[in-house]
C-alpha cells in the first residue's frame, strides 16, 4: 500500500451513503452526525438509535436492500453490512463511480480509513494505522487522551480569539509570529488552568478501519 495523505474533510452539504445500520454501522453513522452532511442509510435492519435519528431527522433511512443507483451524487460511502458478497458489491460499484468508499474492517477495499480521533473541541487529534493495528491506534488515543485533557478544548477557542487580535494589530510580521507562538505553548496553557483555579493542567475514539 502506498503511503496515506493525512487530511480532515469538510462534509457539510455533501451526500454520504451508509449501507448498513447495525452494530457496526450506528457508531460510523455517529461519527457522521455532526459534520453536516447528507446522510443516507440503506438497510434492511436498523438499530433503535438509528431509527430514532431518523425520525429526529438527522439522517433519510431507507428500508431496503442496496442498489447501485444508491451511490448516485455520493460524495462517499461507507459499507458496514454483516454480508460480504454485499460489501463487496458496494466497492465494486463504487470504484466504478469514482466515489470514495470504506468496507469497514476490509482494509483492502478502503479508500479511507476511519482513525482513532481525541477531540477537544476544535482541537482534533487523529491516528492511524493504515488498518494494520487498530488495537495500537486506540491505546495511542486512550494516552493522547490523558495528555490532552477537556481543558484544552477552551483554550484552543481563546486561542483562536487572540491570534484574530494579533493578526489584526499593528505589530510587525515577526513579532506576531512570535507571540502566537509563546501563546500556543504548554506554559501558557498550564497558566492558563492555574488562573482559572484548577490547580492542575487538565489533560485528561478505537480506530475504525
Amino acid at each position: 500500500m502506498s503511503t496515506l495523505f493525512p487530511m480532515f474533510v469538510k462534509l457539510e452539504g455533501r451526500n454520504v451513503l451508509v449501507v448498513g445500520a447495525g452494530t457496526v454501522g450506528e457508531p460510523k453513522i455517529r461519527g457522521l452526525l455532526d459534520t453536516g452532511a447528507k446522510i443516507r442509510v440503506v438497510a434492511l435492519e436498523a438499530s433503535e438509535q438509528v431509527h430514532a435519528w431518523a425520525h429526529a431527522g438527522a439522517i433519510v433511512l431507507e428500508g431496503r436492500a442496496f442498489t447501485p443507483s444508491d451511490l448516485d451524487g455520493a460524495f462517499l460511502a461507507v459499507v458496514a453490512t454483516s454480508r460480504r458478497e454485499v460489501n463487496e458489491q458496494v466497492f465494486r460499484e463504487a470504484q466504478r463511480r469514482g466515489v470514495l468508499c470504506n468496507v469497514v474492517d476490509v482494509p483492502a477495499q478502503c479508500d479511507f480509513f476511519y482513525p482513532a480521533v481525541v477531540r477537544r473541541g476544535d482541537l482534533q487529534i487523529a491516528i492511524s494505522t493504515s488498518g494494520q493495528s487498530p488495537s495500537l491506534a486506540q491505546k495511542l488515543r486512550q494516552q493522547l487522551e490523558q495528555q490532552y485533557g477537556p481543558g484544552y478544548a477552551n483554550w484552543v477557542k481563546e486561542l483562536g480569539e487572540t491570534r484574530r487580535r494579533v493578526l489584526a494589530s499593528h505589530l510587525d510580521a515577526e513579532s506576531k509570529k512570535s507571540l502566537l507562538h509563546s501563546l500556543a505553548s504548554r506554559e501558557a496553557f498550564e497558566a492558563l488552568v492555574n488562573a482559572n483555579g484548577n490547580g492542575k493542567s487538565a489533560p485528561n475514539g478505537k480506530e475504525h478501519e
